[in-house]
C-alpha cells in the first residue's frame, strides 16, 4: 500500500527497478501494476499482449506524456520531442525528424553507414582491446554525418569524449529511485527553489541552456560551412522559418539525433560481444551461414540472405534491451478503460521492457541467447504480439523515430562482426584460462550497457584478414568527403562563442 504524501517511492530498491516491479507483476499474477510514485500513479505493464492492446492498439490515446519535472519543466521541456505533450507542436516535431531518420530515408544512409562499420572491422584489427570506443565512435559518427555533414574519425573527438558522457549520465538519473535527482517527481515542490539555494537542481534546470546552445551552434557550423548539402541541420534550417521554429527547438531536434542514436546503439553493439563471449554455441550457425552465403573475399551486405543472422540480430534486441523501460512514460490524452481498470488521463504508463521480453511464457529460458528462438519450427518458439518478435524501440505514435536506423546499423554491423571474427572470452594472463563473462552485470541507467569486459577478437582466416584490410581502406577513402572537425566543446562553449538566445549568422539572416 503507498504511505501519506509518498506514495511507494522510498520501497523502491536502488538498483535496476524495472527488476523489482517484474516480481511485484509476478507475484500477484498481474500483467499491469500501479505504483505510486509521490501523489502520482504510475502504471507499469509488464507484458507483452497488455503492451501492445494498451500502447500500440489505444496509440491515438497513449501518445503523450505526463507532467515530468526532472526530465520535462527542469529540462528541455515543450521545446523538444522527447518530453513534448501531443498536440500540434509535437506533429510538426514528429514530421521534422522523420525528415532527418524515417525510413524513406534510411535506406539511403545504408552507404556511409556500411562504410562506418568497415572501419569498425579494420579498428579492431589494430587495437581490438578499445572495442567499446571503437562502437562509440561509429554509432556517433553515423549520427553526425546525418545531422552536420560530419563524421569523427576518431575516439578523441569532443562529441564522444563529451557529449557521450553527458548522455550516459542523464541515462543514470532518469530512474525511479529514493535519490535527486528523480526524489523531485516525488516532492515536486522543491523544484520551485532558485538554483542557488537548491543543491539538488545542480545539473539540471540551471544547465539546460549549455546543452541547447551547444546544438543550436553545431547546427549553424553546418550551415555556414555547408559541409554536406543535404545533411540534416541544412534542411531544419530552411523548414525553420516555415514552422517559426525557435533555436531551442532546433537545437533539441538536432540533439536528440545523439540522444537517439550514438549511445543507444553503441551500447547494443558491447551486448552483443558480451552475448557472443557467453554463448559461444550462437555463432556456430552464423558463421556456417556466412561463410556458405558470403564467402571470405567480401564482407556481408543488405541484400544478403542471412535468415539466421538477421535472428540472431533480433536476440540482441530482445535478449538485453538498452532502453530497458522503454524510454520515457506515456500519458493517456483521455480518461481509459482497460480490462476493467480505469488509467486516468496523464496518468505516467511505462512499459517494462525487461519484465516483456523475460516472461518465460514468449521467451522460455529467457536469459538463454538463442536465435533459434525466432524460426517457427524450433522449441523455444512462441507467439509475440508483433511480427518483430521485440518491443526494444517503444511503443505506438512514441515509438523511437530513429528505429529503422538503429536496426539497419546494428544488421550490418553484427553482420560484419560474425563474418570477420571468432569473438571469444578474455584469457587470464596467469593461467591461461578463459576468464568468465558476468550476463547481469550491467549499469543501472535508463539506457543500460554491460560493466566493461575484455574478448579476444580473433580473424576467422587469413582471408577474412584481408578483406577487412582492403575494404577498410576503401572506406576511409569513400567516407573522406565527410571529413571535418567542429571548433565547439560542450565544456567551454561559452568561451569560444556567443550563438545564443535569437543570435543568427550574418549571411543567413532571411532564416528568421
Amino acid at each position: 500500500m503507498p504511505w501519506p504524501i509518498v506514495g511507494n517511492t522510498f520501497q523502491l530498491p536502488k538498483n535496476k527497478p524495472w527488476i523489482y516491479f517484474e516480481e511485484i507483476s509476478k507475484r500477484m499474477n498481474a500483467p499491469v501494476i500501479t505504483y505510486w510514485i509521490g501523489r502520482n500513479p504510475t502504471v507499469w505493464i509488464n507484458d507483452a499482449w497488455a503492451a501492445s492492446e494498451i500502447m500500440d492498439k489505444r496509440a491515438a490515446i497513449y501518445a503523450s506524456r505526463p507532467r515530468m519535472i526532472v526530465f520535462g519543466e527542469l529540462s528541455t521541456g515543450q521545446t523538444n520531442l522527447v518530453s513534448m505533450y501531443y498536440g500540434d507542436r509535437w506533429r510538426v516535431h514528429r514530421k521534422l525528424t522523420h525528415m532527418g531518420v524515417g525510413l524513406q530515408h534510411v535506406r539511403s544512409y545504408s552507404g556511409f553507414q556500411d562504410n562506418e562499420s568497415k572501419v569498425v572491422a579494420l579498428d579492431l584489427l589494430k587495437t581490438p582491446d578499445n572495442y567499446v570506443m571503437h562502437f562509440e565512435r561509429y554509432a556517433a559518427s553515423v549520427v553526425s554525418i546525418i545531422g552536420f555533414g560530419r563524421r569523427i574519425s576518431t575516439p578523441s573527438d569532443p562529441i564522444i569524449t563529451e557529449v557521450i558522457a553527458v548522455m550516459q549520465r542523464a541515462g543514470e538519473l532518469n530512474v525511479p529511485g529514493t535519490s535527486f535527482p528523480m526524489l523531485l517527481e516525488t516532492f515536486p515542490i522543491l523544484a520551485r527553489f532558485p538554483n542557488w539555494m537548491a543543491p539538488w537542481k545542480h545539473g539540471l534546470g540551471g544547465g539546460k541552456g549549455r546543452g541547447r546552445n551547444f546544438y543550436y551552434a553545431l547546427t549553424e557550423e553546418a550551415v555556414r560551412q555547408n559541409t554536406h548539402p543535404e545533411c540534416y541541420s541544412r534542411k531544419l534550417w530552411d523548414e525553420a522559418p516555415k514552422y517559426d521554429l525557435s533555436n531551442a527547438e532546433i537545437s533539441s531536434l538536432t540533439g536528440n539525433l545523439f540522444g537517439a542514436g550514438s549511445d543507444t546503439s553503441s551500447s547494443t553493439l558491447i551486448t552483443f560481444v558480451l552475448a557472443c563471449c557467453a554463448f559461444p554455441e550462437a555463432l556456430v550457425k552464423a558463421h556456417e551461414e556466412l561463410d556458405r552465403v558470403v564467402g571470405p573475399n567480401r564482407s556481408p551486405s543488405l541484400d544478403d540472405d542471412l535468415p539466421y543472422v538477421r535472428a540472431f540480430v533480433k536476440e540482441v534486441f530482445r535478449w538485453r534491451s538498452v532502453a530497458i523501460i522503454g524510454g520515457q512514460p506515456h500519458a493517456p490524452i483521455a480518461d481509459d478503460v482497460w480490462n476493467g481498470y480505469l488509467i486516468p488521463k496523464n496518468t505516467w504508463v511505462q512499459g517494462n521492457v525487461w519484465a516483456i521480453h523475460h516472461h518465460d511464457r514468449e521467451f522460455p529460458d529467457p536469459d538463454r541467447f538463442c536465435p533459434d528462438r525466432y524460426f517457427k519450427d524450433h522449441p523455444l518458439y512462441r507467439p509475440f504480439p508483433n511480427d518483430k518478435g521485440y518491443m526494444t524501440f517503444g511503443w505506438g505514435r512514441r515509438v523511437c523515430a530513429g528505429q529503422g536506423l538503429a536496426e539497419q546499423g546494428t544488421t550490418l554491423s553484427v553482420a560484419r562482426l560474425l563474418w570477420g571474427f571468432n569473438i571469444k572470452k578474455a584469457l587470464d594472463k596467469s593461467t591461461g584460462k578463459e576468464v568468465a563473462v558476468d550476463i547481469n552485470a550491467y549499469t543501472n541507467g535508463l539506457n543500460m550497457r554491460p560493466q566493461p569486459f575484455d574478448c579476444r577478437w580473433i580473424p576467422r582466416s587469413d582471408e577474412i584478414r584481408k578483406t577487412i584490410e582492403r575494404e577498410g581502406r576503401q572506406a576511409l577513402e569513400d567516407l573522406a568527403q565527410y571529413d571535418g572537425e567542429t571548433q565547439y566543446r560542450m565544456s567551454t562553449f561559452y568561451k569560444q562563442e556567443k550563438l545564443i538566445e535569437g543570435k543568427v549568422p550574418a549571411n543567413d539572416e532571411k532564416r528568421r
